[in-house]
């Protein structure tokens, strides 16, 4: 019988929280583990409470990722929890790259990404905004950013990129790929039929019959109104600063939001220690607990493992959604953190 593949945890930072809350993890579902395999440093790899995951260390592969003459992580490497560095950012760059390979070829099943530092990753010389932008270039497809775990179930239309520049980025195939991503992760999370999708308007007011901005009105209504054949419960453009108390109310199972802070100042708000982030429109799964590396408390035993055990349950029922990519443990409802 051929074995089943397994989950890989990517360690993130090393000084961040991401190595405490895989640890807690690891610890709180003992039965599990021999469904993961987890990647970091070795020395910090020895120390979890999961003798039967499989620990794939990438010591060697951060220091080919030095540049020349770069000795940072010469004799090992030890992670100071909330000092970063740049030896450490060669750990995370390094783990990405190893869990990427590891699931295009078959080895493992899927990833789950522990927060990492954009502005050390920068200064190790990572060339992408974030690690959403990193799976892409690596499996290909054209992703979109998207959010479920809690009460809210947000795709982003637009993420990192300056405010100004939106506007010209929300064309039709854009906004077509994130409303199916939306109605994607409505489903994947237990929603039955056609999804009731609300999508934010751009100005306030969702410009106010152009009193306030036309783009609603001119371009992104009527791109709307071409998708709705596909998705009857989809939405004309709605303000948003009511649109997320209306979901909450029950009348939307999932939201489309235009740019980044549009769609997460309020999940954060509401949903912050479950939320979870879902890299939608690639070719295997990827999910990431939606805070950051929290170096401010890291080491403290203060970071709540949550979000990261919703985004090992959101990844589980993903993967076990798309035909032949089976995991060992059976899914949980994307709400459940035990």
């Amino acid at each position: 019988m051929t074995a089943l593949k397994k989950l890989a945890f990517t360690c993130g930072d090393p000084a961040g929280v991401g190595p405490e809350i895989i640890a807690a993890w690891l610890a709180q579902h003992p039965s599990e583990t021999r469904d993961i395999a987890v990647i970091g440093h070795a020395d910090w790899l020895r120390s979890l409470p999961a003798r039967d995951a499989q620990l794939v260390a990438v010591d060697g592969d951060a220091r080919r990722l030095a540049s020349a003459g770069d000795a940072v992580l010469a004799g090992g490497f030890a992670a100071a929890p909330g000092q970063p560095s740049v030896a450490g950012a060669r750990i995370a760059q390094a783990a990405l790259e190893r869990a990427a390979a590891g699931v295009a070829r078959g080895e493992f099943c899927g990833v789950v990404t522990a927060p990492v530092s954009k502005a050390w990753l920068q200064k190790a010389g990572y060339a992408f905004p974030g690690q959403t932008e990193f799976f892409a270039a690596r499996w290909g497809g054209e992703p979109v950013m998207a959010f479920c775990g809690g009460r809210l179930r947000v795709a982003l239309a637009t993420w990192h990129i300056p405010l100004r520049d939106v506007p010209a980025r929300l064309t039709p195939a854009l906004l077509a790929r994130t409303v199916a991503a939306a109605a994607q992760l409505a489903r994947a999370d237990g929603v039955a039929g056609a999804p009731r999708i609300g999508v934010c308007g751009l100005n306030p007011h969702a410009g106010e019959g152009g009193l306030l901005g036309t783009e609603e009105r001119e371009s992104i209504d009527p791109a709307l109104d071409a998708l709705r054949a596909a998705h009857p419960g989809l939405s004309r453009c709605e303000p948003g600063d009511t649109l997320f108390g209306r979901a909450l109310r029950g009348e939307f199972d999932a939201l489309v939001a235009l740019y980044h802070d549009q769609g997460l100042a309020p999940l954060k708000t509401i949903d912050f220690d479950e939320a979870v982030n879902v890299t939608l429109g690639l070719p295997h799964v990827r999910t990431s607990p939606d805070h950051g590396t929290a170096f401010g408390i890291a080491g403290r035993g203060a970071a709540s493992p949550r979000s990261f055990a919703n985004a090992v349950n959101v990844a589980r029922r993903l993967i076990n959604a798309r035909a032949g990519r089976p995991c060992v443990s059976p899914p949980k409802h994307a709400g459940d953190s035990k």
